[in-house]
């Protein structure tokens, strides 16, 4: 049987992204920490280029010296990475801050080892830039599904095996978009070790029973309460308890660094002449530039390839950093000119507005305001705030007016303050008070806003009156 060969011509649509704007892409995520590293590790690569306030020498002499000196610098340079590659042990070591694992690397790590294809690769990678200090997933699935340009054609059960996924690796517990969550795959973790192999069957059933549907109870500490409640055995609770005890309820918590962790913002908010304006915070703003004896050299001689690239290394590298903050500049300014009632009264005057409002008045796409808010900070009247905190959902009140999640917290907050301690108000009593105002809330969304505030339970709010008052 013989083959028979033919040619055939097939049409199909794919996505390039360039060199280029793939770094614009990427540097647009980064911190400020995360971009200064970034930066740091260009200038030690790149003899090209250099800070502005590096080099200032005067012509003559001095610039003959200065390219000796620079010349050397490229020997040296060349010479050590030869060296680094003949011998590991003589590679010079990199700063302490980039030797520091964090939790994104570690399980960046881990999907390596995977078999994973790439497209599976890509979407929790995606997830895993996503999580927040603790290693939770904080933004819903559907919302990461509205991020992604819809040519990708991600199917939601596609996103939700990479998250699947994502909770596999270590530590356990990792990508949980709940505490219950966090708990339950923890417990499935030490369900599946062999050591464990013994651990009786029901108690990790009503340990995750616990976990699921009764964690407000269990905060309480009344377990004669939570026995009624699962109506089991004594003994049987507190050898659920005692395991629900082991586990960790923060999962990045070995990630998480020991020192003060202070924030510096991207961008000042001032207002001048009666009009709020946005700067770059100049403290921050890389001043980069090509080395100008190096560029003179260039231009008087063809250039090498291993120098020509260099070049356009490093001026990608400037162009990418100054488009960074002139978008995160347009998005902030979108921003205050829609919360205008913030920066003139606070988090009460916050008005609801989403990712495609600002998308759509800068005519980006909405995973460009995802990137350029995330990790993003602005100086502002009220303290550092996080840009992306300026988004928010409507909440519709008595009046046709609409409000915000944040503005219902300070309200919930501000109603707890002015409660007696000896009988602090429940959730169902918070609902009806705001209902009151004009807010119409469930009591499980009043449950939801007194945990994003940080405000415990009424009743741990009323024992710990008690005893403060012993």
């Amino acid at each position: 049987m013989q083959s028979r060969q033919s040619l055939e011509l097939r049409q199909h649509q794919q996505l390039a992204l360039t060199p280029q704007l793939q770094q614009s892409i990427r540097f647009l995520q980064l911190s400020t920490h995360e971009l200064e590293q970034e930066v740091a590790q260009a200038l030690q690569d790149n003899p090209l280029l250099e800070r502005e306030e590096e080099y200032d020498t005067d012509a003559g002499d001095a610039v003959v010296d200065h390219a000796q000196a620079l010349e050397e610098r490229w020997t040296v340079l060349g010479l050590s990475n030869r060296s680094s590659n003949n011998n590991a042990d003589d590679e010079p070591q990199r700063p302490e801050a980039a030797l520091m694992e964090t939790l994104q690397e570690h399980l960046q790590e881990q999907l390596r080892l995977t078999r994973a294809q790439p497209r599976d690769c890509a979407l929790v990678s995606l997830l895993i830039d996503e999580l927040d200090e603790n290693g939770y997933l904080p933004t819903s699935l559907d919302d990461i599904l509205t991020f992604l340009p819809p040519e990708l054609v991600v199917d939601p059960d596609e996103l939700y095996a990479a998250l699947r996924l994502l909770q596999s690796f270590d530590p356990p517990g990792v990508g949980a978009r709940s505490l219950a969550e966090c708990l339950c795959l923890q417990l499935n973790h030490l369900q599946a070790l062999a050591d464990t192999a013994a651990l009786p069957h029901d108690v990790l059933a009503l340990a995750r029973r616990i976990a699921v549907d009764h964690l407000a109870l269990l905060a309480t500490g009344n377990l004669n309460r939570l026995r009624d409640a699962l109506a089991c055995d004594h003994e049987l609770l507190l050898s659920a308890h005692a395991l629900l005890l082991q586990l960790e309820p923060k999962p990045a918590k070995d990630w998480a660094t020991s020192t003060a962790d202070y924030i510096t913002p991207d961008v000042l908010v001032r207002k001048m002449g009666g009009v709020w304006m946005v700067t770059v915070n100049p403290a921050i703003m890389p001043r980069l530039r090509i080395n100008r004896v190096y560029e003179s050299l260039l231009s008087t001689s063809p250039p090498a390839p291993a120098m020509q690239t260099q070049l356009q290394q490093a001026h990608g590298l400037i162009k990418s950093v100054n488009q960074r903050f002139v978008t995160i500049q347009r998005v902030m300014q979108a921003i205050v000119d829609r919360q205008k009632d913030f920066f003139e009264q606070g988090h009460s005057g916050l008005r609801p507005m989403q990712l495609r409002d600002i998308a759509q008045e800068l005519e980006l796409h909405e995973s460009t305001i995802s990137r350029a808010t995330k990790q993003k900070y602005a100086q502002t009247p009220w303290g550092v705030i996080e840009l992306k905190r300026f988004f928010s959902s409507a909440l519709q009140t008595d009046d046709g007016q609409s409000t915000t999640a944040s503005a219902v917290q300070v309200l919930i907050q501000k109603l707890v303050g002015q409660e007696s301690g000896k009988k602090p108000l429940s959730d169902s009593q918070i609902a009806a008070q705001l209902a009151d105002q004009g807010v119409v809330i469930a009591r499980r969304t009043v449950a939801k806003y007194r945990e994003a505030a940080g405000i415990e339970p009424a009743i741990i709010r009323k024992a710990r009156a008690a005893l403060e008052a012993r």
